[in-house]
């Protein structure tokens, strides 16, 4: 995924259906110097975590 698309997801009411290492995750913000994205698994919610744009997938 790029940059772009990551943040319009993150910024969209609708919920999409993005995966990271094949588990669905919740993109929280996108950090655009660092091309990062600030996600939690969506049965994990307490753990977030920072993953790079590009390994994120959306279905």
């Amino acid at each position: 995924m790029n940059k772009q698309r990551a943040a319009e997801i993150a910024e969209s009411p609708d919920m999409k259906h993005v995966t990271y290492n094949g588990k669905p995750v919740y993109i929280q913000r996108v950090d655009d110097q660092n091309d990062t994205a600030r996600v939690f698994h969506l049965d994990e919610p307490e753990n977030e975590f920072d993953v790079l744009v590009t390994n994120l997938i959306e279905r």
